[in-house]
């Protein structure tokens, strides 16, 4: 069974530490890996949109974690699809 991203909107309280932590938001933005939200229309995994995280391109995941690691409220999990 392949596992994916799983977001719980209702815990997200925006902080925007997983869209910060993921590799592949860094490697296609700069402006992510610099700290900052993204300037451009670059695909990428997950954004903060009106406080609550929002799954952009989910296939773009390399299902490292990280994001899930980041976030301090639990707001994003790896599970069974």
């Amino acid at each position: 069974m392949a596992i994916g991203l799983k977001v719980y909107p209702e815990l997200c309280h925006g902080c925007g530490n997983c869209v910060i932590a993921c590799p592949v938001n860094s490697a296609r933005s700069p402006e992510i890996a610099g700290g900052k939200g993204p300037t451009d229309d670059v695909e990428i995994i997950m954004i903060v949109e009106d406080g609550e995280i929002n799954l952009k391109n989910p296939d773009l995941c390399g299902k490292c974690g990280t994001c899930v690691e980041s976030c301090p409220v639990d707001a994003i999990t790896l599970e069974d699809l």
